[in-house]
């Protein structure tokens, strides 16, 4: 969705051992970032590689980042198709001890997903729920079109699910470009890993049907092992 977990792999391909000097990430201006290649030990932040500053020949190293995109971008992200610029990394290097340092920088770009006309997205929903006992999520509606939209709300039961409360609501009218939040409650019949489905919504306008399954998991359990903790 809006968050984006990037993994940049750095290898030296070279025949002898390079020092890495310094890695860092500038996103572009979609995105925020933050680095995630520290640790805290005793209130003190501390590299995931530790001191060493070195690849031997061959060797690689992993470099996580997680980007959000930001909120300005993130209501109009219907727009956004084919690559996207995520931003640049530099990577300051050098082989020998005591030579001037290198300075490579590499382009990052992405293929942006496409959500067609409408996208739903989870605002809330539980990690855990038990077994046969209602729990609740909110949804969230994006109309990526540039036309308005009348919409209704059906949801069907499958073999793992039951909706509570009436098929069929009036979700009301959308604007290009806007949202929709609403809340649905529903329950599991089988323990585990499940995922929930089932959710339609119809743009009464054109006649057109959206249909959303698998769109989250959920663990269920039965109650007993909720009351022992």
């Amino acid at each position: 969705m809006n968050d984006l977990f990037l993994e940049v792999q750095i290898q030296n391909t070279s025949s002898s051992t390079v020092f890495i000097q310094k890695v860092s990430l500038e996103p572009s201006e979609m995105y925020t970032g933050v680095e995630l290649n520290t640790v805290n030990q005793a209130g003190e932040d501390e590299c995931t590689f530790g001191t060493r500053t070195f690849l031997q020949s061959m060797e690689g190293r992993q470099y996580l980042y997680h980007l959000q995109l930001k909120q300005e971008f993130s209501d109009k992200s219907g727009a956004i198709r084919g690559l996207t610029e995520m931003g640049k990394l530099d990577i300051v290097w050098k082989r020998n001890l005591g030579e001037m340092a290198m300075l490579q920088t590499i382009q990052l770009e992405r293929e942006a997903p496409g959500y067609g006309n409408m996208r739903l997205s989870l605002e809330t929903i539980p990690d855990t729920v038990i077994l046969e006992e209602p729990f609740c999520i909110t949804c969230k509606i994006t109309n990526h079109s540039n036309r308005k939209m009348k919409l209704v709300l059906k949801m069907c039961d499958t073999d793992s699910i039951r909706w509570c409360g009436s098929s069929g609501r009036y979700l009301g009218k959308l604007p290009p470009s806007s949202t929709l939040s609403f809340t649905l409650t529903l329950l599991h019949l089988q323990l585990g890993l499940q995922s929930v489905s089932g959710i339609r919504i119809t743009d009464k306008l054109l006649k057109k049907t959206y249909a959303f399954d698998d769109v989250a998991k959920v663990c269920v359990i039965p109650s007993m092992v909720r009351r022992r903790k």
